[in-house]
């Protein structure tokens, strides 16, 4: 007998055995995780200590320096993650993630002034940066194969954690520097540990489900066997079809429109709406709870909408709202348009997970989905680079907006081309499988 919780639990491998398992505890541990590694958006407070500090003294373009390292070294740990962890189980390869972004944590609160800078570079930026990305795509992968039956809402939890990690973590992080302001990067010890803790904790209870795992008494995701119902493609099989690269740009251009903002969002915040800098920094801090739950209220609209609905929406409301935002010198405005901004970002790192689990099948999730998040690498890196230039010394909010909200409205188009592949069923509410409501 099984029940809505699901089936008997698996090992590492996959194999079942022992007591029944309760997926939403997978859920918790997968939060958890999440939270740890999602901290790294909140290297802003870092940021701005250490160019306020009398040992460091940075410039912002060399505050600026370990975060787009993390960023650009998140993609390599995802594609090597996620190849791993669908041959080898979710368990040990969350773990070694946690424990590599941990240690590189640490490595960077070993810095003391900016003749060690180089440690926060390489600890925060590279060894976090790569540990982040083996552990980021675990959960999504995994929680999939447990609620084929919630794809979207699921997915959005697993990755709404990471988006809060922020949010929970700067008050934290602000305390901690505000101890020995001139040297903030002591602030890193306490937190790489508490870090270090969380993932273990998390991904000690990861698995997947066993063979033949069902939900519910009637709808199931897969046959006795072990196969599923209907072709999952494999890694080389889906990068060999048109939908793999539109699904990439849908996302790397939704990841550009956001982060074009996020990247300017305290300057914008004063030079358009008149904010202080102190007000315009708690605007900020604000504007991060809409990005972590984007990626939850996206995610369960578009298993009512459609996946295609949902990114199309996405778009045409990132593109109308960074139009707008030049304009918006109403401080109340400026909040709103900028929230659906940013709800939007957090949306498509919600819902893109489970179109690729429709789309090709999560049996090879992790190295599928993976692999498409170089968008998120692409985007991060020229979304900000674009909006820098375009506002340029003269503050042009409104030729920068304007373009990149243009391009996002364009975007909608790829929206309607994309269509499901051969061997895999019309998703219609966007779901690949018919699993009883």
């Amino acid at each position: 007998m099984t029940s809505a919780a699901g089936t008997r639990p698996t090992g590492d491998s996959g194999q079942p055995g022992g007591p029944t398992t309760n997926r939403w505890l997978l859920v918790a541990a997968a939060l958890l995780l999440q939270f740890s590694i999602g901290a790294v958006y909140a290297w802003s407070v870092f940021s701005k200590a250490l160019q306020e500090s009398s040992a460091f003294d940075l410039s912002s373009v060399q505050a600026a320096i370990p975060f787009e390292v993390t960023i650009g070294m998140i993609f390599i740990g995802t594609y090597i993650g996620g190849r791993i962890q669908d041959k080898r189980g979710p368990r040990t390869v969350a773990m070694v993630g946690g424990v590599i972004y941990g240690i590189g944590v640490l490595i960077a609160g070993i810095a003391r002034d900016a003749d060690t800078f180089w440690l926060v570079i390489l600890g925060y930026g590279v060894i976090s940066g790569f540990g982040l990305g083996v552990a980021y795509i675990v959960p999504i992968a995994m929680l999939q194969k447990w609620f084929p039956d919630k794809r979207g809402l699921i997915t959005g939890l697993a990755v709404g954690g990471f988006g809060f990690g922020a949010v929970l973590t700067s008050p934290v992080a602000n305390w901690l520097i505000d101890r020995d302001p001139d040297v903030p990067t002591k602030a890193f010890i306490p937190l790489g540990i508490a870090y270090l803790v969380m993932s273990v904790l998390g991904a000690s209870v990861f698995k997947n489900p066993p063979a033949g795992y069902t939900v519910g008494e009637q709808g199931t995701t897969a046959q006795a066997s072990g196969r599923s119902a209907v072709h999952d493609y494999t890694q080389g099989e889906a990068l060999r079809t048109p939908q793999w690269y539109l699904l990439t740009a849908i996302l790397t251009l939704n990841v550009a429109a956001g982060i074009s903002l996020i990247s300017q969002a305290a300057a914008s915040a004063s030079d358009i709406a008149g904010y202080s800098a102190a007000a315009a920094a708690s605007v900020v801090g604000v504007l991060a709870i809409f990005n972590g739950a984007g990626r939850v209220v996206w995610a369960a609209a578009s298993d009512k909408l459609g996946r295609m609905k949902s990114f199309a929406a996405m778009l045409g409301l990132s593109g109308i709202c960074l139009i707008a935002i030049p304009h918006a010198e109403n401080a109340a405005l400026f909040v709103a348009l900028a929230a659906v901004i940013y709800l939007c970002y957090g949306g498509a790192f919600g819902t893109m997970p489970a179109t690729a689990g429709d789309f090709f099948g999560v049996s090879n999730a992790g190295a599928i989905y993976g692999l498409m998040l170089i968008g998120w690498s692409i985007g991060g890196v020229v979304g900000p680079l674009v909006a820098s230039a375009l506002i340029g010394d003269d503050l042009n909010y409104t030729t920068a907006y304007t373009t990149i909200g243009v391009v996002a409205l364009a975007a909608v188009v790829l929206t309607f081309v994309t269509k499901m592949p051969e061997g895999r069923p019309d998703a219609g509410s966007g779901s690949a499988e018919t699993i009883p409501r």
